[in-house]
Order: structure tokens, then sequence, then C-alpha cells
């Protein structure tokens, strides 16, 4: 009992956090992974990594058989809680420490899991999650991650180079397991109830052995007779945009097809966090040019945070994500000018970087254009080496403008990801071209074309008149 105890006790020091965002959290998200940094958690790419997974904002429709499934993948001890308001972070990772510690509860989660996986997901040909099959843990060559499970960027740095560079073999997550439950319980894994088919995960149901689609074969580029595999990634998938989901064919090692759902429930007011200061000068509000451009530069390293830990540079990624958080708390022009010059320099010279990225999801300007592409993707005209680049270079010309006072013109001012002045949603055509840039993509580049758009599926989200709060 004692040495139990000790043992939970040092689970509990530093846990492994899986977060879960929801459609329309983005605001919960930032202040979940701020308080991370803060404290010095490290965070899971999976969760049977995981001993918290925390689910930031209200669950939207179509996520509950996601995160029931994530909940039994997760290895005890563990506890899943949530922070529906960015106030809420600090209580519910206290809370989650509470819980690992605590052994009667741990001790539930046990039996829970144990219920669910002779009672539930195997009586219908379902592997649980976490357990071999689906999920299994064993070596794989790079680029060829499992069904619902992937690589992750977790490799040494370059030896003899700069130990800030991304692996060269960096990997990918493309891990479609999930979880969470109600803050304020902590719920043990596999608690959550019933678990009726699989339809947003692309998994379940009869005849799938282990949780794995059945394998058909048909011609691949060689005109060889390969199997064929559907393959989901997201919704829940560190590092992906929330509510985007992908449903990919592939053959071998490449992508024959992709298929773009978007789950856009929301819990929160509707719209984007990112283009309120947009949103606040069309209502009639006084907004300076300087706090949309804060605003849009700290949006972009937020999609570059995501884009490097997609690469595997994690300490260029945790970089970006502290230049994002300073931008939003204040921090001053000359700060921040200094701060990004030296970040976007490092990242801009990197080869590896370059080697690993180009060539990658080209889309010319033209192509962009017709497709009703603005913004970065557009300007770039490019492979994703020049959509990162891009980002760098509207980051640096963002900050120099941080203390424009001059009103903003929201019907010229262009947004974090586009022209706000349509009647579509600047991410409503970055999704749109997602299927044609990943259809002949090899299955290793396909999440660092998806991380060099970074489509904000909370921008599908219907605002209702007068909520431009944030």
């Amino acid at each position: 009992m004692g040495l139990i105890g000790g043992l939970l006790r040092l689970a509990a020091t530093r846990p492994r956090v899986l977060v879960v965002p929801m459609p329309g959290a983005t605001a919960v998200r930032l202040a979940v992974e701020g308080e991370l940094r803060r404290r010095g958690w490290p965070t899971a790419a999976v969760p049977a990594e995981a001993g918290v997974l925390l689910v930031a904002g209200e669950e939207v429709p179509g996520f509950a058989e996601l995160l029931d499934e994530a909940e039994r993948g997760m290895v005890p001890p563990a506890c899943c809680v949530r922070a529906r308001r960015p106030g809420e972070a600090v209580e519910a990772l206290d809370e989650a420490r509470r819980h690992l510690a605590n052994l009667d509860v741990q001790r539930s989660a046990a039996h829970a899991r144990a219920d669910a996986r002779r009672g539930g997901p195997q009586d219908r040909g379902v592997q649980p999650a976490g357990g071999s099959g689906a999920t299994g843990g064993q070596d794989r060559p790079h680029g060829e991650p499992h069904q619902g499970h992937g690589e992750r960027g977790a490799h040494d740095p370059e030896q003899g180079g700069d130990q800030n560079q991304p692996a060269e073999d960096a990997g990918h997550h493309v891990h479609a397991q999930h979880g969470g439950t109600a803050h304020g319980h902590a719920r043990p894994p596999a608690q959550r109830g019933g678990h009726d088919g699989h339809g947003m995960h692309g998994m379940g149901g009869m005849g799938m052995p282990a949780g794995l689609p059945m394998a058909r074969r048909g011609e691949d580029r060689d005109g060889l007779r390969l199997d064929r595999l559907r393959l989901p990634l997201g919704p829940i998938l560190a590092d992906w945009p929330a509510g985007l989901l992908l449903r990919l064919t592939v053959q071998g090692d490449v992508v024959q097809r992709a298929d773009v759902e978007t789950v856009t429930g929301c819990g929160g007011e509707g719209g984007s966090w990112w283009t309120v200061p947009w949103s606040r000068a069309r209502s009639g509000e006084p907004v300076t040019v300087g706090e949309a451009v804060r605003r849009r530069a700290a949006a972009q390293l937020d999609s570059l945070g995501r884009f490097l830990a997609v690469a595997g540079w994690a300490d260029a990624a945790t970089t970006a994500r502290w230049l994002r958080d300073d931008l939003i708390a204040g921090t001053p022009q000359e700060v921040m000018r200094r701060r990004v010059g030296r970040f976007a320099h490092r990242v801009g010279r990197s080869w590896t970087l370059r080697w690993l990225t180009r060539g990658l999801g080209r889309l010319d300007a033209d192509t962009a254009a017709g497709a009703g592409v603005t913004g970065p993707a557009w300007r770039a005209g490019g492979d994703v080496t020049d959509r990162y680049r891009q980002w760098l270079a509207d980051v640096i010309e963002d900050v120099a403008g941080l203390d424009d006072g001059s009103p903003l013109d929201p019907t010229s001012a262009e947004g974090p990801r586009g022209r706000l002045d349509g009647r579509r949603p600047p991410s409503a055509a970055l999704v749109d071209v997602l299927p044609g840039l990943l259809a002949g993509a090899e299955l290793a580049g396909a999440r660092l074309i998806v991380a060099s758009l970074d489509p904000d599926v909370d921008e599908l989200i219907p605002q209702p008149i007068g909520s431009a709060g944030g």
C-alpha cells in the first residue's frame, strides 16, 4: 500500500498531458498550453502515453465516441479532466494531479477499464485502443504508421550540427485515439458509457479484425497490385487543427485519395478567436491596425508552432509558442522585434527543415487563386517550404506594425489565413484544396502538408450577431 501510494504520488509530479481542444475553444487551449509550460509538464502524443487527458472547451456533437475510445486507450495511472473556460486551466491540472495520486480513484479506473474491454468493443469485433493490433507499439518503417497511430518527431537533434534542427527522419503523428471527461469529476477512463460504433473515427463495426479496416487491392502508380487501406487522421490528434478529419485511402506509402470532413459544432460563441479584431471592427467597435496585426502575428506563430512540432523540431516549436503568448500578452514592439527576428532567422536558415519539406504539397499562385485561396498560402505560391517561410516573413512584417494606431478597415485588412471580406471564410478554401494536395503524396509528408496550411475550422462556425468578444 505504501509503495503503491508513493509511486502514484511520483507519477503525479510531472504527468504527461494530452490536450484535446474542442472546436470553438482556441482561448481555452492557449490557456492550458501556457499553464503546462509554466509548470514544466511534458505533453503526450497519444492517449496511451498520457497520464492526463485534458479536454479544452465544451464537448461538441460528434466527439463523444472518439473521447470514449481515447479513455479506454489510457494506461494507468491516468485520469481525464476538462477546462471549459480559460480560467479553469489551473484548477483542471491541479485536480488531475490529485486524482493521479489517489489510489482509490486509480483502482476504480482500472476496474472500469477492464469492464469496458470485456463487454464493450471486443464484443463488436473492435480491438480496444491502446492494445495490440490497431494501436500496438510494434516497430515500423518511417512513413508507415499503424492504423490510428503514427510517428512522433521524438528524435535526437542532428549530431555535430545545430542542436535546434529537426531530425532528418522526423516523423509525424497520425494517431486517432481520443479522450476526456467532465471537469470537476475526473472520471476514470472507460466510464463514459457504451460505444455504438466509430462513424467519425473510420474504425469499428463488424468485419474489422483487431479494429483495422480490411484492405482492398488496386494498382499503384507503378502498375503493381497493392493493398489499399483506409486511414483516418483527426479530429483528435496532437498538433492538428481542431475539428478537422481526413479519411485517407493509402496504397503502400502513397495517398491515393483524401476525403475531408469538419466538425463545426461549437460549445463557444462561434467564429474564430483569431479573427475577433476584424469581427469587432465590422460591428462598429474602434479597433486599431496594431491590435489586428498583433493577433494576426500570434495566429501565424501558433501555426508555426504546430508545423515545427509535426516536423520534429520541438525546441523551435516551443519558442514559437512562447512568442505567440507574449504577443497576446501585449509585450512591447521593440522586445518582440528582436526576439521574432532571431527566431525567424534560425528557422529560415535551417537546411534540414528545407530538405524535409521541399517539393511537398505544391500549390502555385494561379491554382490557389482559382480555388479562392488568399493570404499567406496564396502569396507563398509554392510548396511547404515556401509556405512556412511566408509565415516567417509575415510575422516579421506584422511585428513592425504593432504600434500602428490607425483605425482598422475590416474590408481591406487581411486576416491570419486570408481576406475576410468575402462570403466564404478563407479556411474554407484551404480545406477545399487539401484533397488535391494530398493525393499522390507520400504518407510521411501528409501531416506536413496539412500543417503548412493549418486551416482554422472555427472560421466555418457561424458567429451570432453581436458576439465578437475575446
